[in-house]
């Protein structure tokens, strides 16, 4: 995309229907939860560090080092948001993770983009292949009505405005919709109440156990 995906947002409607769980839409908690433990903590700090480093959004395709490759930290897409915070905090990297299952069952993920073979440079940006690599990996979860029955350290995608597909991380810090999340929409990376601002296609947990 060219245009700041930001801008896509604006007029976007509730996705999630609140259903109990503990909060009400707009009830601010008086005091934040404890910073989640373990793996998830980790994961969470991790995108956290991100925020002041990655300062803009650029997808754009580019030939990366492999394994471990990345675009620059300045920039990136909301990708690079769970890239980077799996290999920083638990040392997994999505890279080598989606080409080695791509070569073994290419015809398992999307052909959006007319591809013959694994493309190492690209592959793990895409949202469309995330969602694919978590769930044959057994990482896909029911996506609840109610947003704060979402925990720290999920990974959600969305749809914004029915064309681009978006993926970023649920923190464990709270604002007056539930749970923030930390993502790449457009200005770089930031932690945001926006889980609910557009339409959640899925919702992932992978590698906190």
């Amino acid at each position: 995309m060219t245009i700041d995906r930001r801008s896509l947002l604006l007029g976007a409607g509730a996705s999630l229907t609140l259903a109990g769980c503990g909060r009400e839409a707009g009830q601010e908690a008086a005091t934040q939860p404890p910073p989640a433990p373990g793996k998830a903590g980790r994961l969470i700090a991790a995108a956290r560090r991100q925020i002041g480093v990655t300062t803009s959004w650029n997808g754009t395709y580019a030939e990366l080092a492999f394994p471990g490759g990345d675009v620059p930290r300045s920039t990136g897409s909301c990708t690079e948001v769970i890239i980077r915070a799996y290999r920083d905090a638990l040392a997994e990297d999505l890279q080598a993770l989606v080409n080695a299952d791509m070569r073994r069952a290419f015809a398992a993920y999307p052909r959006t983009w007319g591809l013959s073979r694994p493309d190492p440079n690209i592959d793990h940006r895409r949202v469309p292949n995330l969602r694919t690599w978590f769930t044959r990996h057994g990482a896909s979860l029911p996506v609840p009505r109610d947003a704060s029955c979402w925990q720290p350290g999920d990974i959600f995608t969305s749809l914004v405005e029915n064309r681009s597909t978006h993926i970023g991380l649920v923190s464990d810090r709270r604002g007056r919709n539930g749970w923030l999340i930390i993502h790449n929409i457009g200005l770089g990376a930031r932690e945001e109440d926006a889980l609910r601002d557009w339409p959640v296609t899925g919702r992932y947990r992978w590698g906190l156990a």
